[in-house]
């Protein structure tokens, strides 16, 4: 049982391997998780990662039997903090990309890491779901409001309000996955999303992200100038000067994320 971390050259993998208890989340990983996001997030060396599971389930979230009884605890005795997975599912800050292999079933607090994520692989056995309602509480990592982001809002409602899952093929047609790949494939694919985003120009690519999660938040209006003043801050680093001269000496560019 362990929250692995494997770095191949500016990608990094983050695996739950927690198979026995459907890579749900105790105190103790979800501590770790955490750790490996944050870890991922402050070395510049690492320009994106790659989140997945072992075994046939992506993650089914906050552990029921563990973790879910000690936040239950907090919130009785007024000691409660904003509910947070693996350190990742209520910031708002642009940071580095994520892309989610969902290698199995995302259910409540694994969809929430998910849509925590920016881009979604799945299998063509992964099941999508918040299942919180069944056991007289809500999705409170994120879920209610990022699904609604990803997906139709009605689809969102229902999936949010019924508990029940949906499968890959209607999470493809819904917009919530980016596409499915057979199993043994999976990972590769993730992976070499994650390489072509960690080969193009650092900056802009956390800029870029800024300035979508800028405009979804804030509206159209905030988003276009957000994207005007992102814009102008890359114009000012060397990789902006870089990309140009690579293109015209017909060659790889070389960017050090200044």
């Amino acid at each position: 049982m362990s929250i692995e971390f494997d770095v191949d050259g500016a990608v990094a993998t983050i695996t739950i391997n927690r198979p026995e208890a459907r890579n749900s989340l105790d105190p103790e990983h979800n501590d770790l998780l955490a750790q490996a996001y944050r870890r991922f997030q402050d070395d510049d060396a690492l320009r994106c990662a790659v989140l997945t599971g072992v075994g046939n389930s992506f993650s089914a979230g906050a552990d029921l039997k563990k973790l879910i009884p000690v936040v239950r605890d907090t919130v009785l005795d007024d000691t409660a903090e904003p509910w947070v997975l693996g350190g990742m599912t209520m910031t708002a800050e642009a940071g580095k990309p994520m892309i989610a292999a969902v290698n199995g079933h995302a259910l409540a607090g694994g969809l929430e890491l998910a849509l925590a994520c920016d881009i979604r692989i799945c299998v063509p056995q992964a099941t999508f779901g918040l299942a919180e309602v069944r056991w007289a509480i809500i999705p409170g990592a994120g879920g209610t409001q990022r699904l609604p982001r990803a997906v139709p809002v009605g689809v969102a409602t229902e999936m949010i309000l019924t508990g029940d899952p949906i499968d890959a093929e209607a999470a493809l047609r819904h917009g919530l996955v980016n596409r499915i790949v057979e199993p043994d494939g999976l990972l590769a694919e993730a992976t070499r999303v994650a390489q072509v985003i960690a080969s193009r120009g650092p900056v802009a690519v956390r800029a870029a992200k800024e300035a979508i999660q800028t405009g979804l938040r804030e509206g159209l209006e905030a988003g276009l100038l957000a994207e005007q003043r992102l814009l102008a801050a890359c114009m000012r680093t060397e990789d902006a000067a870089e990309g140009p001269r690579a293109f015209a000496e017909k060659r790889e560019p070389v960017y050090k994320g200044r």
